[in-house]
């Protein structure tokens, strides 16, 4: 598949993508104009897809979803935390951890040697 050097890659493209994904949605909330909502919300979409299918030339389908997913979430949750003053429990940050834990596994294991091994 790639190298450890592109899969670093893959990994930040795929943040990237959880990155836009967020923004799209802090856009859809922060901005009063509806063509300037909207027209943020797309070109924030259009950006996250391609960061995602960058992602996705160097990491499987399953990290680079989960990854995209996992950093949408977290950034999601703390632009609504610092920017519009939502609450975040003790069940969020321990949802939060865990993901953060299962993306760091999935980063560690190696698709490809198992599939060499079975």
């Amino acid at each position: 598949m790639a190298d450890g050097h592109s899969k670093q890659g893959g990994y930040v493209w795929a943040i990237f993508a959880g990155l836009n994904a967020a923004l799209a949605a802090v856009s859809a909330k922060f901005f009063f104009s509806a063509i300037f909502k909207y027209g943020l919300v797309v070109l924030c979409n259009v950006v996250m897809w391609g960061c995602y299918v960058n992602s996705l030339r160097a990491l499987s389908s399953l990290q680079a979803t989960v990854t995209n997913f996992a950093a949408n979430f977290l950034l999601s949750g703390l632009a609504g935390f610092f920017l519009f003053g939502e609450s975040l429990s003790f069940r969020w940050f321990a949802g939060a951890l865990s993901m953060i834990i299962g993306v760091l596994i999935l980063s560690k294991s190696s698709i490809e040697k198992k599939a060499s091994t079975d």
